[in-house]
């Protein structure tokens, strides 16, 4: 029997997402840490409940990772001014340069996974799967418990 598109694409990413774990491990962080950190440059400023949308985790769960980010110097809560009961969330210095450590072990993973991919292959594969990513992301806008947090 065949593989699927979509079982393909969840055995890329679960493998991805362990070589990737491997190797951030090796500078004392998680992919979860990581992936925050890259949402967090993506969108500074951003409340926490917002935030725990965009990563998929309940907002008890993302509060306790910006915690735990906090007390390493990597991320700073400040109240948001136009909602006395949220927290906006930004990246310290010491965050950001955690992302550089971290950018070329992805770039690293990255080049593993596409060798023997030619350049044409890889652009269509890319716009393949953003093509895919907006097909899903159409069927459902954020809650609006998202907006506060």
């Amino acid at each position: 029997m065949e593989d699927s598109a979509p079982s393909l694409i969840a055995d890329v990413s679960r493998l991805m997402r362990r070589a990737f774990d491997e190797r951030a491990r090796t500078i004392g962080v998680t992919r979860q840490q990581w992936q925050m950190l890259t949402y967090l440059a993506r969108n500074e400023g951003i409340n926490q409940g917002g935030l725990a949308y965009l990563m998929e985790v309940e907002p008890i769960t993302l509060c306790r990772m910006v915690d735990r980010l906090q007390d390493s110097d990597l991320v700073e809560r400040r109240s948001d001014p136009a909602d006395r009961r949220a927290w906006q969330l930004f990246l310290t210095e010491r965050g950001r340069a955690r992302l550089d450590d971290l950018r070329p072990l992805a770039a690293g993973l990255y080049d593993e996974a596409m060798a023997g991919i030619n350049e044409k292959e890889q652009v269509a594969m890319i716009a393949a799967l953003k093509a895919m990513r907006t097909n899903l992301s159409r069927r459902a806008l954020p809650p609006q418990e998202a907006a506060n947090g």
